[in-house]
């Protein structure tokens, strides 16, 4: 049996080392039997094995190579640590290396040669350097001897890399781009060009550096910003570890930024990667600022509908036979339409969502998949707005026949958005006004939330109510920037925004008088031009629609007026309101629908109530709900008359 090319080469790697340390281990004792001996000439390291490459990698003179080799012995071979003990006098010294191995030459010995700058090996503080024991470094002795991996002092702040897969055919072309860059530059050692990918977090950046260093023979491993050390000496320290780190290992570094690292973190890993003498690349939302050397800039973003989809299949195929093909397509259809995935969260929701389903039939399949986009989905979202759960159908609404036939449209727009905008073409004729927004006026309590968690409901996705408190900021800028991030994860996520009394943040423009109103008229431009972009549905509710900037109301695709409900209307919500499991005694509807209040306040009449019937013990009755009815209006600052509620007890 042939053995595997690895153990071929491990077991010559390690003949090649056992016979250089033999040759050196006779230069030692021809020198103990005869100083004035002449020593024999060294033959150079083969560079296809670990004591070849260090010298090469570190540009060590045969002198150097062989003090490395000397500190190597004594570590791996018993009886070449005796002999080198005895020659020495004790652990070898520079001093000893001096006087008994060919070629030497002083500069091996400052701190700025290669033996001691790129800690090869080490000296002990505070002892003088001829004298003083040397000691091979850890990871180096365990390159020689075959065994590589990754430095224990970057354990935890520097991961491997593992692509998910095959590149989109969007991202093998920027890795492409990437790998003609340093081709072009004639890169090599510390010369390579530093690479920024700018694009959102979940993007693909990783892959796409990956598949660029393997273009030129290179892994990858990844580190956050966040762990970058902040001081110049740690920061220095940390670049000259890392550089051997890529000498040794063949290895390319990926800083990855997030929104919350802070604009020190980002000068930090600035000013690291402008003078890193490394292959390193930075994932980053914005593009970073140097001063004083340019980093190349390459935009990242999540692969077109159709590769997204092309992805689903891929990672999806092992269940192609178990499930019909035309069922397979329409739920990935569905999927790539609602949301927004790179490649590997796509290939990590499709392993956990064939990881749960106990059958791979098509119903069990759809279901556990789109339960799993959308629980992929939310880790951002949940950060920054409130999430609703929603369960609400449409028998629960009332409203005129007109507005139902809107919220229907809406739900219809949202659903085949796909099949409008990228397989009829209606995106590439222009990228503006393809976000569905609608709009949802009305007074206080007359359905419009209720309306808004039904749309969510049918669509099956999540709805995000946004904390006005916590988007809008006094600081400039930064109410743009805090929409930005709820935009960006919305996407990503397919959901459905609510921006609650809406009036609020989406207010008129003003005459600028100062630089205040000059700024705030620039979130409300801002806040146009994203709301246009929005692939996702955004719903804005007010009980002011004259207060909104006529601007939103042209750009708006739905607005729908949710009416205060006429007797009619009102019969209709009260004999819905209660739950099948309350108890009721006979309740006149007929009378209750003369109570002139709006949807809203019925329902909390009737929540209400249902508390006062539990504590009685006893069904619901009218005189309950009267009682009810009294406290609700009391709240609004009004009066029960007689019209109202005559003939309830």
């Amino acid at each position: 049996m042939t053995p595997p090319p690895a153990l071929e080469w491990t077991t010559a790697n390690q003949a090649h080392l056992a016979a250089a340390l033999a040759e050196l281990r006779a230069i030692i004792e021809r020198r103990q039997r005869d100083r004035d001996a002449a020593p024999p000439p060294r033959a150079p390291a083969d560079p296809t094995t670990t004591l070849g490459r260090v010298a090469e990698k570190f540009s060590l003179s045969p002198f150097e190579r062989d003090v490395l080799l000397l500190c190597a012995g004594v570590e791996l071979d018993a009886d070449f640590a005796a002999v080198c003990r005895t020659a020495a006098g004790g652990a070898p010294t520079f001093g000893f290396a001096l006087a008994a191995l060919p070629e030497a030459h002083w500069s091996a010995v400052i701190p700025t040669g290669p033996l001691r700058y790129w800690r090869l090996v080490t000296v002990p503080p505070n002892d003088a350097v001829i004298s003083a024991p040397l000691r091979i470094d850890e990871r180096v002795l365990n390159f020689l001897a075959g065994a590589s991996h990754l430095d224990e002092r970057l354990h935890g702040i520097v991961r491997p890399h593992r692509a998910a897969g095959m590149l989109p055919r969007a991202h093998a072309d920027v890795a492409d781009r990437i790998g003609a860059l340093w081709t072009s530059t004639g890169a090599r050692g510390d010369q390579w060009p530093v690479v920024q990918l700018v694009g959102e977090e979940d993007a693909g950046a990783a892959d796409i550096a990956a598949a660029s260093c393997a273009r030129h023979g290179l892994g990858l491993c990844t580190m956050s910003a966040a762990d970058l050390p902040h001081t110049v000496g740690e920061r220095a320290a940390f670049d000259r570890l890392w550089a051997r780190e890529t000498a040794l290992g063949d290895c390319g570094l990926l800083i990855t930024t997030a929104a919350s690292d802070s604009a020190e973190t980002l000068r930090v890993v600035a000013a690291f990667a402008a003078h890193a003498r490394s292959v390193v690349l930075v994932a980053c939302r914005e593009p970073l600022q140097v001063s004083d050397t340019p980093l190349a800039r390459f935009d990242v973003h999540k692969p077109p509908r159709a590769e997204q989809a092309a992805l689903w299949h891929g990672a999806l195929s092992r269940v192609r036979d178990a499930v019909e093909n035309d069922a397979l397509d329409v739920e990935i259809d569905a999927v790539v339409t609602h949301f927004d995935f790179g490649p590997a969260a796509i290939a990590a929701v499709a392993e956990l969502a064939l990881g749960a389903a106990t059958e791979h039939d098509a119903p069990v399949l759809a279901e556990r998949l789109w339960s799993c986009c959308r629980a992929q989905a939310r880790g951002r979202l949940d950060d920054l707005a409130q999430r609703i759960v929603t369960t609400a159908g449409w028998d629960e609404l009332v409203l005129p026949a007109e507005q139902m036939q809107v919220l229907h449209e809406i739900v219809a727009n949202v659903r085949q958005r796909t099949t409008v905008y990228e397989r009829w073409g209606f995106a590439a004729k222009s990228q503006r006004g393809l976000g569905i927004s609608a709009l949802f006026a009305g007074t206080s309590g007359t359905g419009k939330t209720l309306a808004a968690e039904i749309v969510a409901h049918e669509l099956k996705l999540d709805l995000y109510r946004i904390d006005l408190s916590q988007v809008v900021s006094k600081y400039i800028g930064e109410t743009e920037k805090n929409l930005q991030r709820v935009f960006a994860a919305a996407e990503t996520a397919g959901a459905v925004l609510l921006f609650d009394e809406a009036d609020a943040l989406f207010g008129k423009r003003s005459e600028v008088k100062d630089s205040h109103d000059r700024y705030a008229n620039m979130e409300v431009s801002y806040l146009l031009q994203r709301m246009e972009s929005y692939r996702g549905l955004a719903i804005l509710t007010t009980n002011q629609q004259q207060a909104l900037d006529p601007a939103f109301r042209r750009r708006i695709r739905f607005i729908v007026p949710f009416p205060f409900p006429d007797e009619r209307e009102r019969a209709a919500i009260w004999e819905r309101v209660f739950p099948p499991a309350t108890p009721l005694a006979s309740l006149d509807i007929a009378l209750l629908a003369r109570l002139n209040v709006a949807g809203g306040n019925i329902r909390n009449i009737a929540l209400n109530t249902a508390f006062l019937a539990a504590d009685a013990g006893g069904p619901v009755t009218m005189a309950h709900l009267l009682r009810s009815a009294r406290a609700e209006c009391a709240k609004l600052g009004r009066s029960l008359t007689e019209a109202e509620i005559g003939g309830w007890t």
